[in-house]
C-alpha cells in the first residue's frame, strides 16, 4: 500500500460543480490525497475533477467510504464496484467502513471481511475504518489483523482530542486520519490558537491542523476557496513548540461535531 499522504482534501458536503472546482484547485495547489465517500453523493464529481487534471493516477491517494446501508452480505463489493464506476477508477487506495453498523445489527467481522476480499480482487489497494470506537477496532483486529487496517477515521481536533482512542490506536499501532480538524470553524474562533497563531504569523487554522499532523495524524480539511485551500497546505511546514503543544492539549474539553443519532457510544 501507499504510505497515506499526511495532508488530504476532504470532500464533505461539497456537491456537483462545487466538489469539481475544490478538487480541481486542490490538484493545482498540490494536494494529492483526495477524501470523499459514498454517501457524500459527490464520488462522480471528484472522478470528473481528477479525469481533468493532468495529474498521474500513480501521484494520487484516493479514499472512499462505505456507508451503513451497504454494509449487508454482498453489498460491500458490489458498493465498491459502484463507487469505482463513478469515480472513472479501476481502484481506490483506501476504502473505509464509513460507521460501524447501527446498533451492531451486522457484525464487524462479516463486513470487514468483505473489505478485505474487496482487497484481494484489487478494486481498492488498502482497507480501514472510520468513526470506530476502541471496543470496534478490537472487533476488527480479529477479524482481519490489526496490519490490514490502514487507518481509523474519526473527528479529531483542538477541542475533542479522543485521547482514549488516540492511546489505543498507539498502542495498536494503528495510523489515525483525523476529519473535522477544524471543528467547523470553531477552533478558529479560540483565544489562545489566535494568540499562538500570531506568534508564528500563521493562521488559526494553520494552527490546529499542524497540531494534528505534528501528532502523526493525517489531516483533510476541506475548502471552496483556493486562499484557504493553499493556506491550509502550507500548515505542514509550521512547527509549534513543546509549550504550544501543551496549551493546545488543555483546550479539549470533548465538543464533538458529528454525533448522528446512529453513532456508536463514544471512548
Amino acid at each position: 500500500m501507499k504510505f497515506i499522504p499526511p495532508f488530504g482534501l476532504g470532500t464533505f458536503r461539497l456537491k456537483d460543480q462545487v466538489a469539481i472546482d475544490s478538487v480541481r484547485t486542490g490538484l493545482e495547489l498540490g494536494y494529492r490525497h483526495i477524501d470523499t465517500a459514498q454517501i457524500y453523493g459527490n464520488e462522480a464529481a471528484v472522478g470528473q475533477a481528477i479525469a481533468d487534471s493532468d495529474v498521474a493516477r500513480d501521484e494520487l491517494f484516493v479514499t472512499t467510504k462505505v456507508w451503513t446501508e451497504n454494509l449487508g452480505s454482498g453489498r460491500v463489493i458490489a458498493s465498491l464496484q459502484e463507487s469505482l464506476q463513478r469515480l472513472g477508477l479501476e481502484r481506490v487506495d483506501l476504502t473505509l467502513i464509513h460507521w460501524p453498523s447501527p446498533k451492531d445489527e451486522i457484525p464487524v467481522a462479516q463486513y470487514l471481511g468483505e473489505l478485505l476480499e474487496a482487497k484481494r480482487q484489487g478494486l481498492t489497494a488498502a482497507i480501514g475504518v472510520s468513526n470506530f470506537t476502541i471496543t470496534h477496532l478490537r472487533q476488527a483486529i480479529d477479524a482481519v489483523g490489526v496490519d490490514e487496517i490502514a487507518t481509523n477515521q474519526v473527528e479529531i481536533h483542538p477541542l475533542l482530542q479522543n485521547r482514549k482512542l488516540v492511546a489505543f490506536a498507539r498502542q495498536q499501532g494503528i495510523h489515525l486520519t483525523a476529519y473535522m480538524p477544524l471543528a467547523y470553524g470553531k477552533v478558529l474562533t479560540e483565544p489562545e490558537i489566535q494568540r499562538i497563531a500570531a506568534a508564528h504569523g500563521a493562521s488559526p487554522a494553520q494552527v490546529a491542523l499542524a497540531w494534528s499532523l505534528q501528532q502523526g495524524h493525517t489531516v483533510i480539511p476541506s475548502s471552496t476557496k483556493r486562499e484557504n485551500l493553499a493556506a491550509n497546505l502550507a500548515a505542514a511546514e509550521l512547527r509549534l513548540s513543546t509549550e504550544d503543544m501543551a496549551v493546545i492539549e488543555a483546550l479539549d474539553r470533548g465538543e464533538r461535531v458529528a454525533n448522528p443519532g446512529f453513532a456508536p457510544r463514544w471512548d
